[in-house]
């Protein structure tokens, strides 16, 4: 029993990759790991029960993550990006790269909506990349992969799923978190936005039919009510109206009020497909957040993130030295670990790191999560190019031979961020948030 005691962490790292290398969901296999722990170290296993309750009930923020996913499922199940992709090409059909360009900035006004990389390239990337496709318009694997890049967005512009977990657990803003993303996002659109331009010059993209100036107002006016809905969103956040978490809760039923009412486009068998939808999706992230209450609760046990901030500390690393060796580190994780995992898991590792030398908790985590993101473009595992094959029939492998350029062009946008502090922190400091 000693030895089981003495070894208990490291028994429960190798029963938690054995389990999750047999298929198991990550969520399961951390749960069942961390009971062996507590078996082993001789705590009591309700301790496990314990901390999901008070992880899963007792925090607010958390609350946001299901109501977020039920507003997008609402968008993509409600045509609404119809509405949006026609306003698009109004406003950038005619540039050279018509829709290329098109998909870049639906794919940005559609991020204000979902929160969600996936949901944006599952709803309105579908459609675009469809367009872009149609009798060879532009080429497959192009137009997958500038459909999968564009759809970083999403989690960098508010609001974000992924920035919701980083507050829950570094205790920071969720409505400083949001704000500091608008930049990024917008800058990530123009430098993507360009260089499609360039691309289609050199690569003789077609132009679109230049659609009259008179009929932009009217794509704008029926565009308009869910161009709304992020500016109710982050309005009623920094006006002081409702919390991030009621935020959450403001935007679904506005989403609702919009499929069904404004565009009439939702009926009550298509409400009930979102509702599955949205448990179904709800079930399984909920799952890895409980997980990782467990195993954070395990890792703080064993003074884990002490550890590290020992060993970092041993090596005398300055700010610039830490950041660049934790990008390094989380591009390679995200070559091979979904998000969820390295946020809930491995990031509390590093934040009493980031605090010691002073670097602020807003900006790192604007950092990590477009670090994440890369990793969702990033093969082998590239999940947004899977996406991109289940639902279009493009090739991984056509989308691979493109993503490089656009795999560039934010690994550069990411070290602009990461040693831009006072650019990303720009507008939450202006709004007097930090």
């Amino acid at each position: 029993m000693d030895f089981f005691s003495e070894y208990a962490l490291l028994i429960m790292f190798v029963i938690l990759i054995a389990i999750t290398i047999t298929g198991v969901p990550l969520g399961i296999a951390m749960i069942v790991s961390s009971i062996f722990y507590l078996l082993m170290s001789g705590n009591d296993v309700g301790l496990a029960a314990e901390n999901v309750l008070n992880g899963a009930f007792g925090n607010f923020v958390a609350l946001a993550v299901p109501l977020f996913i039920f507003a997008a499922n609402i968008m993509n199940a409600g045509k609404v990006t119809d509405r949006l992709l026609t306003f698009s090409l109004a406003l950038v059909g005619r540039i050279p790269g018509g829709l290329a360009q098109v998909n870049i900035i639906t794919s940005l006004i559609f991020s204000g909506m979902s929160g969600s990389a996936i949901s944006d390239a599952a709803g309105v990337g579908k459609i675009i990349t469809d367009m872009m496709t149609k009798d060879g318009r532009y080429p497959r694997g192009f137009a997958g992969a500038l459909t999968a890049t564009s759809a970083v967005v999403g989690p960098v512009f508010p609001p974000s799923i992924p920035m919701v977990f980083y507050a829950l657990i570094s205790s920071t803003s969720v409505g400083a978190l949001f704000l500091a993303g608008v930049v990024p996002a917008l800058m990530v659109c123009l430098v993507l936005g360009v260089a499609v331009f360039i691309m289609a010059k050199v690569r003789g993209f077609p132009v679109e039919d230049a659609i009259p100036w008179r009929a932009l107002p009217i794509a704008f006016i029926r565009a308009f009510p869910a161009l709304l809905m992020p500016v109710i969103l982050l309005g009623g956040i920094y006006s002081g109206v409702f919390t991030p978490t009621e935020a959450a809760a403001v935007s679904a039923f506005y989403a609702l009020l919009l499929a069904v009412f404004a565009y009439r486009v939702m009926g009550l068998k298509d409400f009930w497909n979102v509702v599955i939808d949205t448990v179904k999706t709800t079930a399984v992230v909920t799952l890895v957040l409980c997980g990782a209450f467990i195993f954070n609760y395990v890792i703080t046990v064993e003074q884990l993130p002490q550890n590290v901030f020992e060993l970092f500390s041993s090596w005398n690393l300055s700010q610039t030295e830490f950041l660049i060796l934790l990008n390094i580190l989380y591009l390679v994780m995200g070559c091979f670990l979904d998000v969820s995992t390295i946020m809930l898991v491995v990031t509390p590792l590093f934040i009493p790191t980031a605090m010691l030398l002073g670097i602020d908790l807003n900006h790192l985590g604007i950092v990590l999560v477009f670090n994440m993101m890369i990793g969702l473009l990033t093969p082998p595992y590239g999940i947004l190019l899977y996406i991109i094959k289940a639902l279009n029939g493009i090739p991984v492998g056509e989308m691979i031979r493109e993503i490089w350029v656009f795999l560039g062009i934010l690994i550069t946008l990411l070290v602009i961020f990461t040693f831009s502090p006072d650019l990303v922190l720009w507008l939450p400091r202006l709004a007097g948030m930090l």
